[in-house]
C-alpha cells in the first residue's frame, strides 16, 4: 500500500483514503486496485493487461487515454541506469504520467507550485497519475524493480521537459523497502538530505 511522506512537515500518511484526501487538491489521483485474485506479478505482459481490461477502459474514460502498455523494469534491463537517469531528475509531461504498479516499488517525489515536495511511494495494487505539467521525478527502490502499467493519450508517449532549478538533488535517491525500518525507528522512507 502507498505511503505520503512530507518530510518539511515531519508528516506520513498510510491510510487508503487519507491519502486520497491528500493528493486530490494536487489532481492526482490514487487507487489501490485488487491485485492477489486478479493475475500473478510475473504473467505476460497481454494477461496483465487483459485482467485489468475493465479498469484500463474506465480509465480511457475518464482521461482521453487511448493507449495502454507494460513496463518491466529489473536490474537486468539492458541500459537501465541511462533509462532511470531520464526520470530521476525533476521535469514535466505534456500529457497526464498514469501507472498501475503490478510488481515492486518506486517513488514519484512530486513538487507542487503551491506546496510542499511530497513523496508516493507506490507498491502492488498502486494506482497514481501525475497530471501533466506536474514537476515530478521517479525513483526506484531498493530492489530495483518495477512493473506497471501505462496509459498515454498519444501513442508516441511522451518526452520529459526537465525545469529550470530543480530541487531533486536535495532529496534521497532511493527508498528504503518497509523490511529494512524497524517499526520503532522513526525514519522516513524517503529522507530529505
Amino acid at each position: 500500500m502507498a505511503i505520503v511522506t512530507i518530510s518539511e512537515q515531519d508528516r506520513q500518511i498510510t491510510d487508503a483514503e487519507e491519502i486520497s484526501e491528500f493528493l486530490a487538491p494536487f489532481g492526482i489521483w490514487f487507487e489501490n486496485w485488487d491485485v492477489e485474485s486478479k493475475v500473478g506479478a510475473d504473467a505476460e505482459d497481454q494477461q496483465i493487461l487483459d485482467a485489468y481490461s475493465a479498469e484500463i477502459q474506465r480509465l480511457k474514460e475518464k482521461g482521453g487515454f487511448v493507449t495502454a502498455d507494460v513496463i518491466n523494469v529489473s536490474p537486468d534491463t539492458p541500459n537501465l541506469d541511462a533509462m532511470l537517469d531520464k526520470f530521476n531528475k525533476e521535469h514535466t509531461h505534456s500529457e497526464d504520467e498514469v501507472r498501475f504498479t503490478v510488481k515492486g516499488r518506486g517513488v514519484f517525489h512530486i513538487h507542487p507550485d503551491d506546496g510542499p515536495v511530497f513523496g508516493i511511494l507506490v507498491e502492488r495494487g498502486d494506482l497514481i497519475n501525475v497530471p501533466a505539467g506536474t514537476k515530478h521525478w521517479f525513483n526506484l527502490c531498493d530492489d530495483r524493480t518495477i512493473r506497471c502499467i501505462r496509459l498515454f493519450t498519444d501513442t508516441t508517449g511522451w518526452a520529459a521537459q526537465y525545469v529550470d532549478d530543480p530541487v531533486h538533488a536535495g532529496y534521497a535517491p532511493v527508498c528504503l523497502g518497509p523490511e529494512f525500518i524497524d517499526p520503532s525507528d522513526e525514519i522516513d522512507p524517503m529522507v530529505k538530505l
